[in-house]
């Protein structure tokens, strides 16, 4: 076991190095000022996008696959993976999550649009897409496709799973003294009732759990605003000095800052790693910039909402440590032995409310880690199945799949669990911000084509001839026919 932990650490390291948060921040940059900020000039259109969406027989509704994106982005990324960031990168590195969220949602838009534009229908009449699907259909190079695939049946599908059960299974263990390998099987035994239903059923879910999830996490945290609200102002001034090197303490891990905010921030969000694109394609809509902008919003509610609330919470009630570049030195100990994660959030809770606070908490993370699973299982799903052409029986041994990896959560220690997490998200990410830095035209010239037919007065419909693009789908027609 010790030299499988030495072997994933080591191959983490060369996946999220230095390059990979180069070459996300580039792309989200790249991204917004080629198309003049949509995440700011078109917030009017997502929102509106995201209630009044098409809705379908076949496909899921635009909403339905923004809950789903959400449900899968809002988990153990954004209370496990905000305290992670905090105590390896500082403070500073929440702002350096904000950043990646802004500029991500660049990325979102494009590699959402992509799959929409590139999606095609089985004969079971759904909707799959994703990045092997446009990197095949669009860049011409299957084997790429088919790399992304295996990546995304290794990350979604079984090294990042356990995470979330071994989260859920200590937050029930410290806040009930319940046995974790009981939690982790009784989970997944109710889990497996949803995936079992496929994408209509996890839509329905999805759209059921992500608001009232997020809604209550939020309003716990402006409760502990409101107790703290005069240590509001400084606490700000810490994140922002410690971003740039600035604070006393933590200046001399501005490189972890930034590292640290970035990584976790994408792991959260999931911008430019291609998951969001994998269920966008399951929605049906008018224009494929439609639900690029309902996905580039997505990102909004994950990182600038619920990570903020998460690190509001830690940071307020001074419930984090934070370690030296050294990986040893202790830069700040507040809780001194109590392991970053989900319990700096729970303790947290606990001080500012009561021990209820932290048992709720238990609570919703049963909410945060169901719909973050249903999101990876769909899209380790959808990729096994364009392996394998979608034969008869692969789905039903993805799902025996899942469950294993899922379960393995509970009897695996948490610091191999994360780099295991953090691998599968890597490997997604530098194939898929490769891919759409390549079709990025294509994505640029969708949103030209929505904005215009905007212009003119239309509810703006997608015409696949027009972008060289050969409809498998036949959608297309039924919307450029009204």
């Amino acid at each position: 076991m010790e030299s499988f932990e030495k072997l994933m650490s080591s191959f983490n390291s060369i996946i999220w190095s230095t390059p990979l948060v180069a070459i996300c921040l580039y792309a989200g940059i790249y991204f917004s000022i080629r198309m003049k900020f949509p995440q700011l000039r078109l917030f009017k259109d997502m929102a509106h996008l995201l209630v009044h969406g098409e809705k379908s027989e076949t496909g899921i509704s635009p909403f339905q696959a923004f809950a789903a994106t959400v449900g899968s982005r809002v988990g153990m990324g954004n209370i496990a993976g905000v305290a992670t960031a905090i105590f390896f990168g500082g403070p500073g590195a929440i702002f350096w999550m904000w950043c990646i969220a802004f500029l991500g949602s660049g990325s979102a838009f494009v590699e959402s649009s992509l799959a929409q534009a590139y999606k095609v229908k089985t004969d079971s009449g759904e909707y799959l897409g994703g990045p092997a699907y446009f990197i095949e259909r669009g860049l011409k190079c299957k084997p790429y496709a088919m790399l992304f695939a295996i990546a995304t049946v290794l990350g979604p599908g079984i090294l990042m799973p356990g995470l979330h059960i071994n989260s859920i299974a200590s937050t029930y263990e410290e806040a009930f003294g319940l046995n974790m390998v009981a939690v982790g099987f009784v989970f997944c035994a109710v889990f497996a009732l949803v995936i079992c239903g496929g994408i209509k059923r996890i839509g329905k879910v999805a759209e059921l759990m992500a608001p009232v999830m997020c809604v209550i996490y939020v309003a716990l945290a402006i409760g502990v605003i409101g107790l703290n609200i005069t240590r509001v102002p400084a606490m700000f001034q810490l994140i922002f000095s410690s971003a740039f090197g600035l604070h006393q303490i933590f200046g001399g891990i501005i490189g972890s800052a930034i590292s640290w905010g970035v990584k976790r921030g994408i792991y959260s969000n999931e911008a430019g790693q291609g998951s969001g694109a994998i269920v966008s394609a399951a929605a049906e809509c008018s224009h494929p910039a439609k639900q690029g902008l309902v996905q580039a919003f997505s990102v909004y509610i994950d990182t600038l909402i619920v990570c903020t609330a998460s690190a509001l919470i830690i940071l307020l009630t001074g419930t984090y440590n934070t370690v030296g570049a050294d990986g040893k030195t202790m830069l700040a100990e507040n809780v001194p032995g109590l392991q970053y994660g989900i319990r700096w959030a729970q303790t947290a809770l606990s001080k500012q409310y009561g021990s209820w606070a932290g048992k709720l908490l238990a609570i919703i993370i049963i909410m945060f880690v169901f719909t973050s699973l249903m999101g990876y299982y769909y899209e380790a799903e959808s990729n096994l199945r364009y392996l394998f052409k979608d034969k008869k029986g692969i789905q039903w041994i993805m799902r025996v799949v899942f469950l294993i990896s899922a379960f393995s959560g509970v009897l695996v220690n948490g610091e191999i669990i994360w780099t295991m997490g953090d691998t599968g998200a890597g490997m997604m990410a530098w194939l898929n911000i490769v891919a759409i830095i390549l079709l990025s035209k294509k994505g640029f010239a969708l949103l030209k084509d929505y904005e215009e037919q905007k212009k003119q007065g239309k509810d703006p419909a997608f015409d696949p001839k027009k972008f060289g693009i050969d409809d498998t789908t036949g959608v297309w027609d039924k919307y450029n026919k009204n």
